[in-house]
């Protein structure tokens, strides 16, 4: 069977290509001495950069599974009337582990972290009654890694940041944080702060983490 010129055109060409498409290597030796034959592989990966941070409710831990997931907790309060000012600390309600305790997690790839948080001002009632984000304090208990992963203070209106120390360029830290109410001061009554999209009473926290 006779094959036309295109298609030892093709056929030229395909082999050509060839090389271009697999870089596997081959040597054939010869001879009546001793032999040496030798081929070669060459192998490459490439890395993404990436950061994770999850606080709460989220998809991913410092082992891995990283994904986006928009639901956001809310921790909560009701003391009594008689607990009202009295200096005793309170757990709050909510929390992906429960009373008043998340989930922290950052994880990064690229050298250290700046982990911060950011608040638009003091809790209000929308009355013109504030309480202090200095009444609530994140106390952060160790988790799953070495590294206790450390929660930046709450300040009214403010951004507090602290610095995450890469080992070999890997940030990998997580913990438990626990928030309390301090109770040390008597508010006049209200609902003070709430969060949500529109931010209400400035009860929404913001937690930036960042590399270069």
């Amino acid at each position: 069977m006779r094959t036309s010129s295109f298609v030892k055109g093709v056929l030229a060409a395909a082999a050509l290509a060839a090389p271009m498409l697999a870089t596997a290597e081959s040597n054939f030796q010869t001879g009546a001495g001793a032999l040496t034959a030798t081929a070669h592989v060459d192998f490459q990966i490439t890395i993404p950069k990436f950061l994770f941070l999850r606080v709460g409710t989220g998809t991913g831990t410092a082992a891995g599974g990283f994904a986006t997931l928009a639901t956001v907790d809310q921790i909560t309060w009701a003391p009594t009337s008689a607990q009202v000012g009295n200096g005793t600390a309170l757990n709050g309600t909510g929390g992906d582990l429960g009373t008043g305790t998340e989930t922290a997690v950052v994880v990064a790839n690229n050298g250290n972290v700046t982990l911060s948080s950011t608040t638009t001002g003091p809790l209000n009632n929308g009355a013109g009654d504030t309480i202090s984000y200095a009444q609530i304090k994140t106390t952060a208990t160790a988790n799953t890694t070495a590294t206790v992963l450390a929660a930046p203070a709450l300040a009214d209106g403010a951004t507090t940041s602290s610095t995450l120390t890469a080992v070999g360029k890997i940030v990998q830290q997580d913990a438990k944080w626990a928030y309390t109410y301090l109770n040390t001061t008597v508010p006049p009554s209200g609902t003070y702060g709430g969060g949500g999209a529109t931010n209400v009473g400035a009860g929404r926290v913001t937690y930036t983490a960042s590399v270069p």
